[in-house]
């Protein structure tokens, strides 16, 4: 990535969409799910049915083709652009930026030598020239980035609870050795694969809690209470080795489907997860 800086000048505003609704992917984290749901009218679940692929997380491109040949998202429509512009999720606020955070510091920058639109928008080229400061400002970006760092918190939550049934119960001072090859393979599982891996009950707890998104930080929040009261709800009375291994990898692959939502590669967390049980005193 080639990063930016606040004050750096580019050709960053444009309503076209000539190439920003094609051809790219929007993942999703529940708060985004939640705003395009109301942005369109639907319930959260029926947002995900009919708009979503990858287990709920991506949006899904079956519209129409642009100039590169690439299909629209689901929400463009032909001549308007943007159905749910006010609610649109953060990948599209920042388009042609991407964001990336770094030990808790935020970088903005973009792929390749030039911005991405000015190879498929000539009008682009044309366009007075604006900070980068001005243009997140602009893209009303804070709500989704403050949603952003609270599900990584979140994330974090969810991993922790795998590690908590794994070690507070007991089960791996039994020298269990079966729990972390499990941990791996969800890390190299398709959002889809990993989706049926969890269940459909357990999917819709982590994606579409019924909460309004008006404020990003209190949805997390109560969002994380409630994953939270499940967890213990399901797990408190189990005593087997099988239903706690069972109940660590959904807690694990709940937290991996979260963070591919927000960008983080389930492999690598999976085995960042796996090592820190490692070193903790897990075997396998």
């Amino acid at each position: 990535m080639r990063e930016v800086g606040a004050s750096d000048r580019l050709p960053l505003t444009c309503a076209r969409g000539d190439v920003c609704c094609f051809g790219m992917a929007v993942w999703l984290e529940p708060y985004a799910i939640a705003r395009l749901a109301r942005g369109l009218g639907l319930p959260p679940e029926e947002l995900v049915a009919r708009h979503t692929v990858d287990g709920g997380l991506r949006l899904r491109a079956s519209g129409p083709s642009g100039a590169r040949g690439e299909p629209a998202c689901d929400l463009y429509r032909v001549g308007a652009g943007c159905s749910v512009h006010g609610d649109r999720p953060l990948a599209c606020r920042l388009y042609p930026l991407r964001r990336e955070l770094r030990q808790g510091t935020a970088t903005y920058g973009f792929d390749g030598p030039r911005l991405p639109c000015l190879a498929g928008c000539p009008d682009v080229a044309r366009l007075p020239e604006r900070t980068v400061a001005d243009y997140l400002a602009e893209q009303q970006v804070a709500p989704h980035e403050a949603a952003q760092v609270a599900y990584l918190e979140v994330m974090q939550d969810l991993a922790e609870g795998a590690f908590v049934l794994l070690f507070d119960s007991g089960l791996a001072a039994t020298g269990d050795r079966a729990t972390l090859p499990r941990w791996r393979r969800l890390g190299a599982l398709t959002p889809d694969a990993r989706a049926t891996a969890v269940g459909p009950e357990w999917l819709a707890a982590l994606l579409t809690p019924p909460l309004p998104p008006d404020d990003p930080a209190e949805f997390a929040r109560q969002h994380a209470a409630r994953l939270q009261a499940r967890a213990q709800s399901s797990f408190a009375a189990l005593s087997t080795a099988e239903g706690l291994r069972d109940a660590s990898c959904t807690m694990l692959a709940l937290a991996l489907h979260l963070g591919q939502g927000l960008g983080v590669a389930p492999a690598v967390l999976s085995a960042r997860w796996v090592q820190a049980a490692r070193d903790r005193g897990a075997r396998g």
